[in-house]
């Protein structure tokens, strides 16, 4: 990678930082990232953390108190993309506290979805799906027009979301151990392997209570079983392959949503979030809206995007695209 890109650096931790920089945070329901990126074009520090939804993490504070004390002191701005923020007045502020009360320069809050948008399109239109814990669309007709789809959470929404695919394949699961669904039986076995349950019912019913009753964080345990729901479909599965096929659906609809709110603009549609590692869930999606855009950016770069801006660096097509490939040779894609 070195080669291609010659003009990229990793800079050093921030202990030692010196130079100018920007910083930008992306927290989701599993994972919460820190990315600093120099004046130069240099990345570094990076540091990933636990997750930092305050619906799904109890030491969400805790996680963000963590990564703000890793902030070299010369970073001008720092935007930050946080799942759950904006739910909630109450919530926004605590958030808010948390930061202000680490971080004495310019910061800016987002969702996340906001911020994965952001960096997808680069500012311009689109519609921006992330799927990963949870569900949710954010779209923009590129001239100031904003729309959020689906987010309801895991009580009211987050249809085609990983929590969505394993508490799916969970309730076929149950359905195929009580007699319920007859038609399915071929998805017993190799879903119950992939869980390490015995494939005979009545064993399986027991263990399968066992580990429900083992788990600390239900949502991001189940959520990642789609993953092998994924695995399955891609496999030649049926019962996986329709799981998959509806939870396409359900994120397609998003998009068919924020289509109708910008009727005059033509919204080309990009992803983020775990769930969209599957390349059978995008097929479906693609055949139905057209190809999604690469994104531009990867989320934590919309956050980079944004921290550019409030410091006055004015960051234009070019910057997008240098900051583009330093994120990538970091490993930081998309």
């Amino acid at each position: 990678m070195t080669a291609l890109h010659p003009t990229i650096k990793i800079s050093p931790p921030a202990s030692v930082m010196t130079a100018p920089c920007i910083a930008a945070i992306d927290g989701g329901g599993t994972k919460t990232l820190l990315v600093v990126l120099g004046r130069d074009g240099a990345v570094g520090p990076v540091v990933r953390a636990a997750g930092s939804n305050p619906f799904d993490q109890s030491d969400w504070q805790g996680v963000l108190q963590s990564l703000l004390t890793q902030i070299p002191a010369t970073t001008a701005a720092l935007s930050l993309g946080i799942a759950g923020y904006g739910e909630t007045r109450i919530l926004g502020r605590k958030q808010e506290d948390v930061v202000r009360g680490a971080f004495e320069r310019p910061f800016s809050f987002t969702s996340d979805v906001e911020m994965a948008c952001t960096g997808a399109f680069g500012g311009h239109a689109g519609v921006l799906l992330l799927s990963g814990t949870g569900s949710v669309a954010w779209a923009t007709d590129g001239r100031g027009g904003q729309i959020k789809v689906g987010g309801w959470g895991g009580l009211f929404g987050d249809e085609g979301s990983a929590f969505w695919i394993g508490r799916q394949a969970l309730s076929l699961l149950t359905m195929l151990l009580d007699g319920r669904n007859q038609e399915d039986l071929a998805f017993l076995a190799p879903f119950a392997d992939i869980m390490g349950l015995p494939s005979a019912p009545e064993a399986c019913g027991a263990a399968l209570l066992a580990w429900y009753g083992t788990l600390e964080h239900p949502r991001a345990r189940v959520a990642a079983l789609a993953r092998h729901v994924s695995d399955l479909a891609e496999q030649g599965l049926e019962p996986a392959k329709r799981l998959m096929r509806e939870a396409a659906n359900h994120l397609g609809s998003h998009i068919d949503a924020a289509q109708r709110r910008f009727s005059g603009t033509s919204l080309p549609w990009s992803y983020a979030g775990g769930t969209f590692q599957s390349s059978f869930l995008r097929d479906v999606i693609a055949a139905r809206h057209g190809a999604p855009v690469q994104p531009r950016l990867p989320p934590v770069g919309g956050g980079l995007l944004n921290a550019a801006r409030m410091a006055g660096w004015n960051p234009d097509d070019a910057w997008i695209d240098r900051t583009s490939q330093a994120l990538c040779a970091a490993g930081l894609t998309s």
